[in-house]
């Protein structure tokens, strides 16, 4: 890689404190509940060993879901609650949140964190298991949103389910589209890398879509499908 010049330095500098900035942006834009909840629930994460939505990442989602005027959201991927905080922030006051993890353990403590959240437990519907057993039992069209956060390797059929799942207008997003960087890597790839590429590819190419990849957190894909 060759050395960089002081301009050159100077807008990769810039541009790394504005993408900074940008995850910042959206943290202090939440209720004091809500904050301590994301707390909460992230330390959980980390205890874990699970991977969570960046502050970045969840203000856009909330904001993605207010947009769709989300009544009905589907995630792939609880996790101990911190995505699906942010979503509910930005559905509608009777929107529900139908979410999916194949670990139990994880959306006991996702429930504790909606309710400390200051959400009524009708809010959010819990379903464990696998996915792509899940997803083919939900209805056709009956969703404004779904959100991605699951095996980056099942990620072409998550966006096949989501393409049924959705009505006409409705947004599909996937969290972790740069996996660290290595979707732009040109070394060899692991099969996840690829399987991330072949989604891109798909989503910019597919005639029923209307894409944007936002630089938050690993890269938000979002899609619009049309109507």
């Amino acid at each position: 890689m060759r050395q960089l010049r002081g301009q050159e330095r100077a807008i990769t500098g810039n541009r790394q404190t504005s993408l900074a900035f940008a995850e910042a942006y959206g943290a202090g834009t939440i209720d004091d509940a809500a904050h301590s909840a994301l707390l909460w629930c992230r330390e959980r994460a980390r205890e874990l060993g699970v991977r969570t939505v960046s502050a970045g990442t969840g203000a856009a989602l909330r904001m993605l879901a207010a947009t769709a005027d989300a009544k009905a959201v589907a995630e792939i991927g609880t996790g101990t609650g911190v995505s699906g905080i942010y979503l509910l922030h930005g559905m509608r006051p009777d929107g529900v949140l139908t979410t999916v993890d194949l670990e139990p353990e994880r959306q006991v403590f996702a429930k504790q964190a909606f309710r400390a959240a200051g959400f009524a437990g009708n809010r959010a519907r819990f379903i464990p298991g696998r996915a792509l057993d899940v997803l083919p039992r939900l209805a056709d069209g009956g969703y404004d949103l779904v959100f991605c956060d699951g095996d980056l390797l099942e990620c072409l059929e998550y966006l096949a389910e989501s393409l049924r799942l959705l009505r006409p207008g409705g947004l599909v997003c996937f969290q972790g589209v740069f996996t660290d960087g290595r979707t732009v890597d040109s070394a060899e790839q692991p099969a996840e890398v690829l399987r991330v590429r072949e989604l891109l590819r798909a989503i910019r190419e597919s005639s029923a879509l209307v894409p944007a990849l936002l630089p938050v957190g690993d890269g938000l894909l979002c899609a619009v499908k049309r109507a």
